[in-house]
């Protein structure tokens, strides 16, 4: 699994989530400490995530038709110049908050590409049965880039100041594009007589593919937007907790970020083992770790001694670490190669919006009635993912049968998968269009493509 491609991404994956782990810190403290407002802290956050709510489906397609590895290497880029360069040009009365919110938005526009871009290239870099594997060795970075960059970003924010933190930083990005360069993306051979749809039509196949032609899409989608619903308010307002509840300074509140990526990190290694897992048995693993990571963080505000905190946040590192690895490769199990772009772009967009509707709720929760219920709040929403989580798992065992006769082609070398696949997959899409009640149990099972055959219909 671990092929040259793979370690390039990896390594490049690596400083990127460092870099990103610098830079969020740095924001943060940099708002919160001029306005003193957790609820205008909360609008970097905002920010961050309104461009992938609105541009996420058509992100999508573009990732689908374009070359990925351009898109990685512009995006990483533009990143670290928005937030690097830009503000070391400008002079220090210039840099104010607006102008830094103006900053983050452009850098989160840039994110937006990134990320569908990046959960689309593992299909092409290992084979199917490790997806899972290889979703949770590029979250992996982002765990070690949790630990290492608030405490480099705290460090810094104490000796030099965010603003040179940030400018600094842009060597990191640079690093990460340099390392991308080297990789080599597997070929795809599309069906004969394939051809590319309009816009119109090839979102309007997405949507309805993602939507209306498998159920687990759609219980998957819902389960990642009440998770970011309260993945989003923790992260955005970590540092307000940490100042607040427990009267830490930069260099602490990085420990407690860092505490968090410890718990990423720790789940990220233990998942390279359950790629070949049922769907059923990595969603039971979903309802366990959110219901550890509930429980930790309402515990959390029992106590003020910062080795417990760090200890309980690690905790819920943990718990949070597992959903979206899982999460990710069950969607590339499920979606088309040729649409798995526009698929992740649904769910980043569904995702991205109870995100944001999760950190101005919970912001407006921790400046009006207090820090402390707001943290409960968050504990609160992570137990309701590990109820909701549960219930949808009990409904999944026809979906297993589905997927045992896709997997039956998804065996064989990628030029032979596309060739019978493509046309079947096709099939199963415009019957979703024309006739939205075409799905039955067991309809994947007896309509799989026999080779040597050339139709599906």
């Amino acid at each position: 699994m671990l092929t040259r491609n793979l370690k390039c991404l990896w390594t490049s994956q690596l400083l990127s989530q460092v870099a990103d782990g610098i830079t969020k810190l740095a924001l943060l403290w940099f708002v919160y400490s001029v306005t003193g407002s957790a609820l205008q802290t909360t609008v970097v956050g905002i920010l961050q995530t309104v461009s992938s709510i609105v541009c996420a489906p058509l992100i999508g397609l573009l990732v689908d038709r374009l070359p990925k590895k351009p898109i990685l290497v512009i995006t990483d880029l533009l990143r670290g110049i928005i937030l690097g360069v830009v503000p070391w040009l400008l002079p220090s009365d210039a840099l104010t908050v607006d102008v830094l919110y103006l900053l983050v938005f452009l850098y989160g526009l840039a994110s937006a590409v990134f990320t569908p871009a990046l959960s689309a290239s593992v299909p092409f870099l290992v084979p199917a049965q490790y997806f899972t594997a290889g979703n949770a060795m590029l979250q992996s970075t982002t765990s070690i880039g949790i630990i290492l960059g608030p405490v480099l970003s705290g460090i810094g924010i104490a000796a030099l100041g965010p603003k040179d933190v940030l400018s600094l930083n842009t060597l990191t990005y640079l690093a990460s594009v340099v390392l991308l360069l080297p990789m080599r993306f597997s070929s795809v051979t599309s069906a004969p007589g394939a051809v590319t749809p309009r816009l119109s039509m090839a979102m309007l196949d997405a949507f309805r593919f993602t939507f209306r032609a498998s159920p687990t899409l759609i219980r998957l989608v819902i389960i990642a937007s009440l998770y970011t619903f309260g993945s989003a308010a923790l992260t955005t307002l970590l540092p307000v907790y940490g100042r607040s509840l427990f009267h830490f300074g930069p260099i602490e509140v990085g420990y407690l970020w860092s505490s968090l990526g410890v718990g990423f990190l720790v789940v990220s290694l233990a998942l390279l083992s359950v790629s070949r897992w049922s769907l059923r048995a990595r969603l039971y693993l979903v309802t366990a770790s959110s219901c550890v990571a509930g429980v930790a963080l309402i515990l959390l505000l029992s106590t003020t001694k910062p080795s417990v905190a760090f200890t309980l946040m690690a905790i819920v590192g943990a718990g949070l670490g597992t959903l979206t690895p899982v999460a990710w490769g069950m969607l590339q199990e499920l979606s088309p190669l040729s649409m798995l772009g526009r698929v992740m772009g649904f769910y980043t967009s569904m995702a991205m919006t109870t995100s944001l509707l999760g950190i101005w709720f919970f912001g407006w929760v921790t400046q009006s009635i207090g820090e402390a219920n707001g943290l409960l709040g968050i504990g609160l929403v992570f137990l309701l993912v590990a109820i909701t989580s549960l219930l949808f798992t009990k409904r999944m065992s026809q979906v297993k049968q589905d997927v045992v006769a896709l997997k039956g082609i998804s065996m064989m070398p990628r030029s032979e998968y596309e060739r019978l696949a493509s046309e079947f997959r096709m099939t199963i899409i415009r019957r979703c269009c024309t006739r939205s009640s075409f799905y039955k149990p067991g309809y994947f099972k007896r309509h799989a493509p026999v080779p040597g055959q050339s139709r599906y219909s």
